[in-house]
């Protein structure tokens, strides 16, 4: 029993590591804080669960923290956050591009 009675409980350090995607600085100005801040009320309302209205609004979020430069660029689709209507509108976009280069 060595590690019995030891301060601490015998806990072992754990090296924290970085996240993924590289660091992504604090928003200490508050630029984007209204936006989270409706988030976090949306989750609240739908009970933790994390709807398309609630995503919605998470795009917002990082779309504001890729503007103000708080966090990369990066398409919303690499972050999970894709919608049917996003979806269905570059369909949309793609088949009238396809019929304007045909009549060309």
């Amino acid at each position: 029993m060595v590690g019995f009675g030891s301060p601490g409980g015998g806990a072992t350090n754990v090296k924290p590591t970085p996240p993924e995607r590289g660091s992504f600085p604090l928003d200490h100005e508050g630029e984007c804080k209204h936006l989270i801040s409706n988030y976090l009320k949306c989750l609240k309302g739908a009970r933790g669960v994390n709807d398309e209205e609630c995503r919605k609004l998470a795009k917002g979020y990082l779309a504001c923290r890729m503007d103000k430069n708080l966090m990369a660029p990066d398409d919303f689709k690499n972050l999970g956050l894709i919608f049917e209507k996003d979806g269905s509108k570059k369909q949309d976009e793609n088949a009238s591009s396809q019929t304007t280069q045909k009549k060309s």
